[in-house]
């Protein structure tokens, strides 16, 4: 028996249908930023993802953003990808963000720089996304560094990783999710989920393999504000697939409903999720545009959101 080492951990072995949600990148080195942000998801999301220079653009450090999102009163899961740092950063930031009580870990390759603002940088990959899910797992529950040298204490993570049910071969995607949750992934959220059919075809899959007992998938719903973004994620971010039949309904509406009209197929994509067995929640993401998640939580009836303890005596997780 081991205890439940966040909120959002405590609320999937409890068996509620939790939501996340995203914190809009930062660029500002002013704290009420970061807070202001944070304090408006507050009753809306279990947690909170504070991303590591997403999209390959440079933004305020997840660890300071998670840092600061919990002092909003707010549940961090603080991101880390693998692109950045190599295995003495990570681990390192690691440690970090346990010493300041972040709790949930979301762990990935990240975006290759080529699709940021700096494409010149060099990219470390020194270890990949699976390997450091991996040497978190260590970390946690044997108290070593991947070197094998022993830390004076073990710190305590829920840890997560990404998947992408829409990136073909699809066939291979069950078969990586399953390694990823022997590496050590307690939770998993995916791609952008624009395309329902697949997604629940991805999830019987992962069934037929045992892993929905093993593993708490939340697919992420984005909410598109206009045609033009929604065009633009279909063409210029890595790993989206957004069908025609969507742009077509967005650019049927006036531009100046398109943002209605973009929370509505948020709603429904949220809704038609909940069907489908295993899906244990969802992640709402919208660019820069804080109201639209807002919106979608409270029109899907995700509110209000339920109370749990970090630390209740669980036998496994999720």
């Amino acid at each position: 028996m081991r205890s439940a080492p966040s909120r959002l951990a405590a609320l999937l072995r409890q068996g509620h249908f939790v939501v996340t949600a995203e914190l809009s990148a930062i660029d500002s080195p002013d704290p009420a930023v970061t807070l202001n942000r944070a304090a408006a998801l507050r009753g809306h999301a279990d947690a909170v993802n504070c991303t590591d220079n997403t999209g390959a653009h440079v933004h305020l450090s997840p660890l300071a953003a998670a840092h600061l999102v919990s002092e909003a009163g707010v549940e961090p899961i603080m991101q880390l990808t693998t692109r950045d740092r190599n295995r003495l950063g990570l681990q390192a930031d690691l440690l970090g963000a346990a010493a300041l009580g972040v709790r949930n870990v979301l762990i990935m390759s990240g975006d290759d720089v080529s699709a940021g603002d700096h494409p010149e940088a060099r990219s470390s990959y020194d270890i990949d996304s699976m390997q450091l899910v991996r040497i978190a797992r260590t970390m946690r529950d044997q108290g070593t560094y991947l070197s094998g040298r022993r830390m004076e204490s073990a710190p305590s993570f829920f840890i997560g990783a990404v998947e992408n049910p829409f990136a073909p071969p699809y066939d291979f995607r069950p078969a990586r999710l399953a390694k990823k949750v022997e590496a050590g992934a307690e939770f998993i959220q995916t791609q952008l989920v624009f395309d329902v059919p697949r997604l629940d075809a991805f999830m019987r899959r992962a069934g037929d393999l045992g892993l929905l007992e093993r593993v708490a998938i939340i697919p992420s719903v984005a909410v598109p504000r206009s045609a033009r973004g929604a065009r633009f994620m279909k063409e210029k971010v890595p790993g989206v697939q957004i069908p025609d039949a969507v742009l077509r309904r967005l650019e049927a509406v006036p531009v100046a409903r398109q943002a209605a009209e973009g929370i509505r197929i948020a709603v429904e994509i949220v809704n038609q999720l909940r069907d489908i067995a295993g899906v244990r929640g969802v992640h709402v993401i919208a660019i820069r545009w804080d109201e639209g998640v807002l919106t979608v939580i409270e029109e899907a009836g995700l509110l209000p959101r339920p109370l749990a303890g970090a630390g209740a005596a669980v036998a496994a997780l999720p």
